[in-house]
C-alpha cells in the first residue's frame, strides 16, 4: 500500500510544484527583476559581477526544475506521512487527513521560519553573510520540525482522554518551544534603509504564498487520487470498531 501512496505523493508534488513554479513566474519573479534592477542602478561603475546564468534561464528552464524536484521529494514525504498517521487521526476522510497534513507541513516548513527569517530579494543582503544567513535559516527550518514532531509526539501520550485538550496542550508547547528558538538564534536585518517597502512586502507575499499554493495543490491532488482507494477500506474498519 505504502508504494501506491508513495507514486502518488511524488506525482501530486510534480503537478502541484508546476502549479507553484508559474505562480512563482507571475508573481515573485517580476519583483526579483524589480531588485535586481535597483541594485544594478546603485552599483558602482565596474562593480557589476558577471552573470553565470541569465535571468531567463533562472525564471524559465531552473525555476521549473528546481520546483519539481523539490515538489516531487516533499510529495513522496508527504506520502509518507499519510502512510504513517491514516487510520489514526480520528475518523478523517483521506482527503481530509491530505489536506491537515499539507497545512501543518504549510506552517512548520514555510509560515514559522518565515516569521523569524522573512525571505528576501536575491539583491538584498551582504555577500559575505551569505553562509552564516542560510545556515541560521536552515537551523530554525530544523528545529520547527522537530519541536512539531516533539509536539505531536506529547499529544500521543498524554493521559487525558479529550482529544481537543491534548491537541491544544501539543499547540502550546510547539508554540513555546518555537518562540524559545527564535529569541535565542541570531538577528539577521540587512534590508538596506532605502529599499522600497512595497517591494519587499511584494516579494515576501509572493515568494510565501508560492509555498502555500505547493502545499495546497499537492495536499488537495494526493487527497482525491488516494481517496477513492482508501474510503470504501477505512468505512469498512470504522464500522467493525463500532
Amino acid at each position: 500500500m505504502t508504494r501506491h501512496l508513495l507514486w502518488r505523493g511524488m506525482l501530486a508534488g510534480l503537478i502541484g510544484a508546476f502549479v507553484a513554479a508559474t505562480f512563482a513566474l507571475l508573481f515573485a519573479e517580476p519583483r526579483i527583476d524589480a531588485a535586481i534592477a535597483l541594485e544594478a542602478a546603485h552599483a558602482m561603475p565596474g562593480m557589476a559581477e558577471p552573470e553565470l546564468v541569465s535571468r531567463a534561464t533562472q525564471k524559465g528552464f531552473g525555476l521549473y526544475t528546481a520546483m519539481m524536484l523539490y515538489g516531487t521529494a516533499l510529495g513522496g514525504l508527504l506520502a509518507i506521512l499519510f502512510a504513517a498517521l491514516h487510520g489514526r487521526v480520528g475518523r478523517t476522510s483521506p482527503r481530509g487527513l491530505a489536506l491537515m497534513l499539507g497545512l501543518v507541513a504549510f506552517l512548520v516548513i514555510v509560515l514559522v521560519p518565515a516569521i523569524k527569517y522573512p525571505p528576501t530579494p536575491p539583491a538584498v543582503g551582504l555577500h559575505e553573510t551569505v553562509r552564516m544567513r542560510t545556515g541560521a535559516f536552515f537551523a530554525m527550518l530544523t528545529l520547527s520540525v522537530a519541536a512539531a514532531t516533539a509536539a505531536f509526539m506529547a499529544y500521543r501520550r498524554i493521559a487525558t482522554q479529550q482529544p481537543l485538550d491534548r491537541l491544544l496542550i501539543a499547540i502550546g508547547l510547539y508554540i513555546a518551544v518555537v518562540a524559545l528558538l527564535q529569541l535565542l538564534l541570531p538577528k539577521i536585518d540587512e534590508v538596506p534603509a532605502d529599499f522600497p517597502a512595497t517591494l519587499l512586502w511584494q516579494f515576501r507575499l509572493a515568494s510565501i504564498g508560492t509555498q502555500g499554493v505547493f502545499w495546497l495543490v499537492t495536499a488537495d491532488l494526493f487527497g482525491r487520487l488516494v481517496e477513492p482507494r482508501l474510503s470504501a477500506t477505512t468505512l469498512r474498519s470504522w464500522q467493525v470498531a463500532s
